[in-house]
């Protein structure tokens, strides 16, 4: 299932995106919310007639960096031998269609496809074999960075936790098995150019070995997201680029970068 969250006529709800093509698209409302039992109300609206939101808020984002070696090479870094975490704020997030706001701070922005992890219940100290069991789904992310504030700071708060540096969407996946989500082509285009193409097969710490990680420190929240690391061919963005990433068997996520205001 496909759940989006979304605002119509000022009234915020998840719905289950029903349809095969993009202009047929409808979303049957949800008696509830996707982090608990519920139920499809029946009642539908064109998915062209709402707005589509970041299809959670979560508690918090935890991102893993480094985590596709051509990646991590093509920077110049080490290939960390552990999962390397660090964190997006929630006020990051924004979700397909709104617009990445060009940090004044920056003047070097670079753009980071990712498979996004949604958490689905409260949950510590997961075992491997039960990390299915704690995932909602997956959708598309974009880890936007601020590459020479990056270099500059070191600690990547600033540089990776400014608003709008989290695009999220445009809908969860619930229907992919760890097994499948560990091996989905992601591909990244900049105004049509294609920047970005890998498998989630090349990275180098599993979905499972991300969750079992962090959970070892932390609660994890419904809504929680991890974001999985990013594949090689990282670049810039610039005032008035269009950016979109696509995930095989999730969709596309796309966002214009604009001055900030």
């Amino acid at each position: 299932m496909r759940i989006a969250r979304f605002s119509i006529d000022g009234n915020v709800a998840f719905g289950a995106v029903e349809g095969d093509k993009q202009d047929e698209l409808v979303l049957d409302i949800i008696k509830g919310i996707p982090f608990a039992d519920f139920e499809l109300s029946g009642t539908k609206v064109p998915l062209g007639k709402v707005r589509l939101l970041p299809p959670v808020l979560p508690n918090k984002v935890v991102a893993f960096g480094r985590n596709y070696s051509e990646h991590a090479r093509e920077l110049g870094n080490e290939v960390p031998e552990a999962p390397f975490a660090f964190f997006k704020p929630s006020t990051s997030v924004i979700g397909p269609g709104d617009e990445i706001q060009y940090p004044s701070f920056s003047q070097e922005l670079h753009h980071e496809a990712e498979l996004a992890v949604v958490i689905g219940r409260m949950c510590r100290e997961v075992p491997r074999d039960r990390v299915k069991d704690v995932v909602l789904g997956y959708t598309c992310a974009i880890d936007v960075t601020a590459r020479d504030v990056q270099r500059r700071e070191k600690q990547w708060a600033r540089a990776k936790g400014f608003d709008s540096s989290c695009p999220l969407g445009p809908w969860v996946e619930t229907d992919l098995d760890l097994a499948r989500a560990n091996d989905l082509t992601i591909q990244l285009t900049v105004n049509g150019e294609q920047r970005q193409l890998g498998r989630t097969s090349e990275m180098i710490h599993p979905i499972e070995d991300l969750v079992v990680n962090i959970s070892e420190a932390m609660t994890l929240l419904p809504g929680d997201v991890i974001l999985t690391g990013t594949p090689a061919g990282v670049g810039p963005l610039n005032v008035g680029d269009e950016v979109a990433v696509t995930i095989e068997g999730i969709g596309t996520l796309t966002n214009k970068v604009v001055k900030r205001g």
